[in-house]
């Protein structure tokens, strides 16, 4: 049995302090891996069906054939890992702002998602997903022109709740017709949320995407047994 609790890692960085603990659940009896910023829980190995959801339901809006996904925000690597589990996916690129993130990942420090870095299909970047948007640059280092299928969006806690405020000009008309600039034509773009599916923002990607869904993501609160919800938007060219 493993230790109760470990602090695997702990830096400051431009956001605050990011922290990667384990501990042993007594009542679940596993070890669930979370990440804090300062005192705020950003995620936990407990609840990844929403994450998982997102890659799924925004590859299953894309034609067969190969195909180039671009994950903006790597995490514990849920959203990244089921991308990989799509025979389709010829290419995965995983952009990242905190290289302390990447480095727990290719330090071997979350076993569940371990594959991710050994899989020749992906690729880590360090870079901020909401700056290379609005200065219209790519997301490969090595082909700035490139344009993918699908590009699914994980970072702040919903389009109204950002983790920084340099954030909040992506969940605008025009921040969302620049990322269109890194899409194929039949490209989708997929969102993760906490919040209740927003009326007013499905309406914005309606305006900018040729459809746009609000996909509520229920799932089992393994602490407390009851029924938890976040939203994966669906939009596509």
């Amino acid at each position: 049995m493993s230790a109760r609790f470990e602090e695997l890692d702990w830096r400051e960085t431009p956001m605050g302090a990011i922290s990667l603990r384990r501990r042993l659940d007594p009542s679940l009896k596993v070890d669930v891996y979370e990440v804090k910023l300062d005192d705020e829980y950003l995620m936990s190995s407990l609840f990844t069906v929403a994450e998982i959801e997102l890659a799924r339901l925004g590859l299953a809006r894309l034609p067969d054939g190969d195909l180039d996904i671009v994950v903006g925000g790597l995490g514990l690597g849920y959203t990244a890992m089921a991308v990989l589990e799509d025979p389709r996916v010829r290419t995965l690129t995983v952009v990242e702002a905190l290289g302390e993130v990447i480095d727990w990942h290719r330090r071997g420090l979350l076993p569940a998602t371990s594959g991710l870095t050994s899989d020749a299909r992906s690729q880590l970047v360090r870079g901020d997903f909401f700056a290379l948007v609005a200065d219209d640059q790519g997301f490969d280092p090595a082909a700035p022109d490139r344009r993918f299928h699908a590009v699914l969006v994980d970072i702040d806690h919903s389009p109204r709740h950002v983790l920084h405020p340099s954030h909040a000009a992506f969940y605008t008309p025009e921040g969302l017709r620049r990322l269109t600039a890194r899409l194929r034509p039949d490209g989708v773009f997929a969102l993760w949320s906490d919040d209740p599916p927003d009326e007013e923002f499905t309406g914005m990607l309606a305006a900018v995407f040729r459809t746009a869904q609000a996909h509520p993501v229920t799932f089992r609160n393994p602490l407390t047994g009851a029924e938890a919800a976040n939203t994966v938007y669906v939009a596509s060219r």
